[in-house]
């Protein structure tokens, strides 16, 4: 265990305290330490980091259980996960690294699957898995699990759970995660041990899982499943998609299809895939724009601001966002500058930096 190391962790575990923000504050202070220094006086009292002695117990309690951190930024990072918007700062390992250097696809579906889309996924996995890829999924039931067992009799596997490290779910599935990492895969988790299997910890999961991987492979998926979610996440991160088709009659199979029928590829087998696996992900878009406010809505009278460089950019903002670049182009301040001043504003409550390099107005502003 790092001085620094600790000092990362504290500031992720940080409530309040995004993935921009973090390394907002790691290229301004320059480490970890200067940042959690600076952090209650730029932050207004508003972000406090857990102690150390916390971070510490974290940190043995990992380590007990076979595991390491990855930390955003450092060596061992998975690549492909730190192209995130929101990469998290810090992850969880257990299992071997090296699992998360290699090309990879990632394979999710129906928890209560069919018996025969089980079978598909399985082979599926294995036939792609001995074509060299690393298969990624969420540990779930059903075609997830399929998968990762496919994957494991040809290669290797990475499986992203929603919960803590020490908490495997479903709890059937204990075995199986321990079996991913003792035998040449990775488990990894972004939130901290103890945590449990809440609903809103599952997409950012999924996040995760299109991340590490170069396609998503849709296999039984319902109309409002969070396979979907990992399909559109993965689109939007420019991720090639592909589904496997169902019967109609099964409502099991009304989202895959339905990807099929907006243009995912249609795939029976591994060769399906690895025709149009790209070699790095697509530069598509992360995020589509919000739409513009009503023009003919009556624009909020604006609060004073702060004097000085910061006041001229609180000048420039509004409710509705804009691109950092432009607000660059519009004021007379250097690039840097502008960064340093929004990260304070971010810290003090009166700025939200958004998607796509965009910054908008609080209500505190």
């Amino acid at each position: 265990m790092t001085a620094d190391a600790l000092d990362r962790l504290r500031l992720a575990r940080t409530e309040g305290l995004g993935s921009q923000t973090f390394q907002r504050l790691l290229a301004r202070f320059g480490s970890a330490a200067a940042a959690l220094d600076a952090l209650p006086d730029f932050s207004r009292g508003r972000l406090v980091p857990p102690p150390p002695a916390a971070a510490e117990r974290e940190m043995a309690a990992l380590a007990r259980l076979g595991g390491r951190f990855l930390f955003l930024g450092l060596s061992g990072y998975p690549p492909l996960l730190g192209t995130l918007y929101d990469p998290p700062p810090a992850i969880a390992l257990l299992g071997e690294p090296e699992a998360l250097t290699g090309r990879a696809v990632a394979i999710v579906g129906a928890r209560n699957a069919s018996a025969a889309g089980r079978r598909l996924a399985d082979a599926l996995a294995a036939e792609l898995a001995a074509e060299g890829l690393v298969i990624t999924s969420g540990l779930a039931r059903g075609i997830d699990s399929a998968a990762h067992g496919g994957a494991m009799r040809a290669g290797r596997t990475v499986a992203v759970v929603a919960t803590g490290l020490d908490r495997p779910y479903p709890p059937e599935n204990a075995g199986l995660q321990a079996r991913i990492a003792a035998e040449g895969g990775a488990v990894l988790a972004e939130a901290p041990l103890g945590t449990a299997p809440l609903a809103q910890h599952f997409p950012r999961r999924n996040r995760i899982v299109a991340a590490l991987s170069l396609g998503v492979v849709v296999v039984e998926a319902a109309q409002r499943s969070g396979s979907l979610i990992t399909a559109r996440l993965g689109l939007e991160m420019g991720r090639e998609l592909f589904a496997v088709p169902g019967n109609p009659l099964d409502l099991r199979c009304r989202g895959s299809n339905d990807l099929i029928r907006q243009g995912a590829h249609l795939t029976e087998s591994a060769a399906d895939v690895l025709e149009h696996l790209p070699a790095a992900p697509h530069d598509r878009p992360l995020f589509s724009p919000r739409p513009e406010p009503d023009a003919a809505a009556p624009a909020a009278p604006a609060p004073p601001g702060p004097p000085g460089e910061a006041g001229q950019l609180i000048e420039m903002l509004g409710a509705a966002p804009i691109a950092v670049d432009e607000v660059v182009r519009r004021c007379h301040l250097s690039p840097s500058a502008v960064q340093a001043i929004l990260l304070d504003l971010e810290l003090a409550g009166r700025v939200e930096m958004l998607p796509g390099n965009r910054v908008a107005l609080t209500g505190q502003a």
